[in-house]
């Protein structure tokens, strides 16, 4: 028997007529893997040079780097702040400008010095018996090796830079200028000697600015101690005992005076009780004292609750010519002498006895009343904080910032009680109180000769030239004066941005209240104060010529030439031994605020120019960098060496704690990148508002890379849907969809939003915008509802494409050349990586400028509602789906209740079988059958697996 024929109909596999997505960009990062290669290949071809010759010639931006110090590892501050850096040197190049970046660092100074004498005492040696040079060379290459190690940790940050050739403030031609920049000022008369009180660390011995000072909270000592009036013009008070207060026992020793405020009102009590009963046990009883009135009952409660009987009231201003005596007078000498009663319009009743004991060795305010009323200090406490030893009382003891030496058990102490004159001791006062930010140590104010600049004193001028010969009044206007530094200041923090705008008032109050800028140190690291001091007449020797041959020399030798065995030739035809050579060195932060001088204006990298653009550091640079560099500057120029400063805030732990070693709770910038990558650091870095103080951590890590891995998905998608992609399928604008034009314009809208941004440096928008673009406009509106024309409006096998598919591609285009642009200042490695995917023989994406996006207006209302209409159809599709009673949204027949669009457009816009107006949004299954190449539900379509009009067409063609 004859079989019978096959009557089974087989379908076509129409598969190979779709077009998938085609990318070698994976979708698994692996950015610790990857990224080092990148950046090899960066360095190899010295892609900063490449990019310095692509902009050449074009207009500068010139950002000046703030030096970090060269000790220890790079932490999460030194990330985030040079993540900035390079975000706003790259968004300018990007803008197409001329925007070179030279890192630098701050050499010199106490913590090295520091580092290298823990060495020597590791070893058992004193670092005073090495020859000065052998300790400098050592504290020379210790700085050297952290900035090598540095800078190869910033390399892999993504930065980029001339890290061949950095400034750092150790390099001779560096030390040159710093010490020519400090004859600037010696030359202008800015620069005196005096014994003034300033910070002093016992501990490091030397002298500290502000910026070295960190506040922590502390328990103290507080004494109340008994001084006999011995005369006054107020009879009722010769026998009476003042009582002064305070929280520093160890100056009591060189008290040689007592303040009052005039208008305060005081009383004269008699002590007639206290909590124990007897001289012996209470020595208040039976005394008169002499207090504040507004302060009594505190007094009365400290010494032991007394009970008092006012004797006397009245004002201050009528204690003039009252005078005391010491409590250890019967040590004679400088003990003995009388103690005056002296006017301090600084004295308040806040707390305290409203007297005030007055050591000018030791307070400012105590110094400046003091020398007003011709008493001088006494320089009783050693540079370590020992009294010297030929001081009557305690001499040689100390040391002073010693707890037990100021307890109430401790020598202090114990003498004043055995001398009747301690009142009250207790070890309980809680405040805060300056500590060295290096050693961590208590600081005291100590009199020691010193350098400063004034503050106050008019600039020649000739000195500021860009002046142009104004005359200031105090308030800036025009009258016949010339500027002081202080004055000349306050005007260029009125001219410069600040970003935030916070930062102006924040370092204007600093400038405005602050003293005369102590200059000198006493240590052996750093630049010298390279002048001569006429040993006749104390004068600084001012001769142009002699500075420009010490200049010279450390320009050759470094800071080692400052020797006492080239005084000969520096002074020429002067006789050495007339003159004193200064041995204390700078301030590093003098060395920090010259470096505008020696990178932006010495010629060495002429590519920059000054003034800079832009500083950029961390808020506490308020009273650090931003201040030394904006006071150097005025006193040289006239102006501040920068037009804008930028400051960011500090990074937290995930709790909002300040990272600190102690609780554990650091962040390792240097681990992160080898768990996640450079990339998903610099990604929170600009995602964080870093103006404000901001935090980082596990869960906040977490969400960044969620956010990092929707934006490569994003090119990973224009990757694929771009495969092949040629020039010749562009359409023009007046060829395209209503939708592509809409995209369009969102694109030329977010181009303008970007440029704002980069613009008002605020980087956390920037990469918002882009973030929200990629995911709300691209990943979820417009990537969803094109992705049908994208597989199906072409026949693979032929090549043949819609005009619809092609203008959709040529929009994906132009959205592929804007968004690997605008992230490549983000995400450094992986736009690079995107862009060698697509073009693996082009040079790299950090060469491409902003790109050039069509402004192609649309109607944003129509559009709004529209988009919120799909939202509504969106969300009324989902429960069918999710109880399974349609599989995908093309399964929906929506009505709506009014058309806003052709009811095809508003199908493709929702991804439905089809849309009609009815009385409300009304979601149901479609009857329709499946086309089998392209899976909508249609009507044209008879049953499952036949082909719409659509797909023939495409098939046919």
């Amino acid at each position: 028997m004859a079989d019978s024929p096959d009557t089974t109909e087989v379908k076509r596999d129409y598969r190979p007529t779709v077009f998938l997505p085609k990318t070698d960009f994976p979708m698994k990062a692996g950015l610790p893997q990857k990224e080092p290669a990148i950046l090899a290949r960066w360095l190899e071809g010295d892609i900063y040079q490449q990019v310095r010759a692509s902009r050449a010639g074009r207009e500068k931006f010139i950002l000046h780097d703030g030096p970090p110090y060269a000790n220890g590892d790079m932490h999460i501050g030194h990330a985030l702040n040079h993540i900035l850096k390079d975000m706003v040197v790259r968004t300018q190049t990007l803008l197409g400008k001329d925007a070179p970046y030279v890192p630098g660092w701050d050499c010199h100074g106490l913590p090295i010095e520091w580092k290298v004498e823990e060495q020597y005492r590791k070893k058992k040696l004193n670092k005073d018996e090495v020859p000065v040079k052998e300790f400098r060379a050592e504290c020379r290459a210790y700085a050297q090796h952290w900035v090598d190690t540095q800078r190869e940790q910033l390399k892999r940050l993504g930065i980029g830079g001339d890290w061949d050739h950095p400034y750092l403030t150790m390099d001779f031609q560096a030390e040159a200028t710093i010490v020519a920049e400090l004859m600037k000022f010696a030359e202008s008369g800015q620069v005196y000697r005096g014994a003034k009180p300033v910070m002093w660390s016992p501990v490091e011995k030397t002298a500290l600015a502000e910026a070295e000072i960190e506040y922590e909270d502390i328990t103290s000592t507080q004494i109340d101690v008994a001084f006999e009036i011995v005369e006054s013009p107020i009879p009722e008070l010769v026998g009476a005992h003042a009582v002064v207060w305070t929280t520093t026992p160890w100056t009591i020793p060189v008290n040689q005076g007592i303040a009052y405020g005039p208008d305060v009102e005081y009383v004269l009590v008699s002590v007639k009780a206290g909590l124990h009963e007897g001289p012996a046990v209470n020595p208040s009883v039976g005394r008169r004292l002499l207090v504040a009135k507004g302060l009594l009952p505190q007094v009365v409660d400290r010494l032991q609750k007394l009970t008092v009987e006012i004797e006397k009231q009245f004002k201050g201003s009528e204690l003039a010519g009252t005078i005391a005596r010491h409590p250890m007078h019967k040590l004679g000498g400088f003990f003995a002498k009388p103690r005056p009663f002296l006017p301090g319009d600084f004295v308040t009743t806040d707390q305290g006895t409203g007297l005030v004991h007055m050591a000018p060795d030791h307070g400012e305010d105590d110094f400046e009343l003091c020398k007003a009323n011709g008493i001088d200090p006494v320089f009783a406490v050693d540079a370590a904080g020992f009294y010297r030893p030929d001081w009557l009382w305690l001499g040689g003891q100390g040391s002073v910032i010693n707890n037990k030496f100021n307890a109430p058990d401790g020598p202090i102490c114990t003498d004043l009680r055995e001398a009747g004159a301690l009142l009250a001791a207790s070890a309980d006062f809680q405040h805060s109180y300056p500590h060295s930010w290096r050693s961590k140590a208590k600081v005291i104010y100590r009199c020691t000769p010193q350098w400063f600049v004034a503050m106050d004193r008019p600039l020649p001028s000739y000195h500021c030239e860009s002046f142009a010969e104004q005359r200031w009044d105090n308030e800036g206007g025009a009258v016949e004066h010339t500027p002081t530094l202080r004055q000349l200041a306050m005007r260029a923090i009125a001219d410069t941005r600040f970003v935030p705008e916070k930062g102006r008032n924040r370092i204007g109050s600093m400038v405005e209240g602050r003293p005369d800028w102590v200059l000198s140190r006493q240590r052996a690291w750093g630049v010298p104060i390279a002048l001569f001091v006429d040993r006749k007449t104390g004068q600084l020797l001012v001769d142009h010529e002699v500075n420009q041959r010490i200049v010279a020399a450390i320009r050759e030798q470094g800071v080692d030439a400052w020797d006492a065995e080239n005084a000969a030739a520096f002074l020429g035809n002067r006789n050495p031994d007339d003159y004193e050579m200064v041995t204390d060195i700078l301030d590093v932060w003098f060395d920090s605020g010259s470096t505008h001088a020696f990178v932006l204006e010495s010629g060495r990298w002429p590519e920059q120019r000054w003034p800079a653009d832009l500083y950029l550091e961390g808020s506490d640079q308020h009273r650090g960098w931003f201040q030394s560099s904006l006071l150097e500057s005025c006193g040289t120029r006239g102006r501040a060496p920068f037009n804008a400063v930028l400051t960011h805030g500090f990074t937290m732990d995930a709790k909002g704690l300040k990272m600190s070693k102690s609780l554990g709770n650091t962040v390792n910038p240097l681990d992160l990148m080898k768990e996640h990558g450079a990339d998903i650091l610099r990604l929170w870095a600009l995602s964080v508002d870093f103006t404000e103080d901001h935090r980082i951590g596990k869960e906040i890590l977490a969400g960044v890379a969620d956010q990092y891995r929707k934006l490569r998905n994003t090119f990973r998608y224009l990757l694929g849907a771009l495969a092949d992609f040629r020039e010749e399928e562009k359409v023009g604008i007046e060829a395209m969809p209503e939708l592509e034009l809409y995209m369009l314009h969102l694109t030329a809208e977010l181009d303008k939003k970007l440029r704002q941004a980069v613009n008002d440096f605020d980087f956390n928008t920037y990469t918002r915008l882009l973030s929200d673009f990629a995911n709300n406009d691209l990943s979820a509106f417009y990537f969803d509802i094109r992705k049908d024309v994208l597989y199906c409006e072409v026949n693979a096998e032929t090549g043949f494409q819609t005009d619809k598919r092609r203008a959709y591609r040529t929009v994906l285009d132009e959205l592929f050349q804007g968004l690997v642009r605008w992230l490549a200042p983000v995400l450094v490695f992986t736009t690079e990586e995107v862009w060698g995917t697509r073009y693996p023989e082009a040079k790299s994406v950090h060469l491409v400028e902003w790109p050039e996006i069509p402004d192609v207006p649309a109607d944003d209302g129509r559009w709004a509602k529209l988009r919120e209409l799909r939202t509504q159809v969106t969300e009324a599709i989902e429960p069918l789906r999710r109880d399974k009673v349609i599989g995908s949204s093309l399964q929906a027949v929506v009505t709506v209740p009014e058309l806003a669009a052709s009811p095809d457009a508003l199908a493709e816009l929702f991804i439905v079988s089809s849309v009609s107006a009815g009385d409300a949004l009304r979601v149901d299954e479609t009857d329709n059958h499946k086309c089998g190449r392209c899976w909508r539900y249609l009507p044209e379509v008879k049953e499952d697996g036949e082909l719409c009009a659509r797909c023939e067409e495409v098939l046919d063609a």
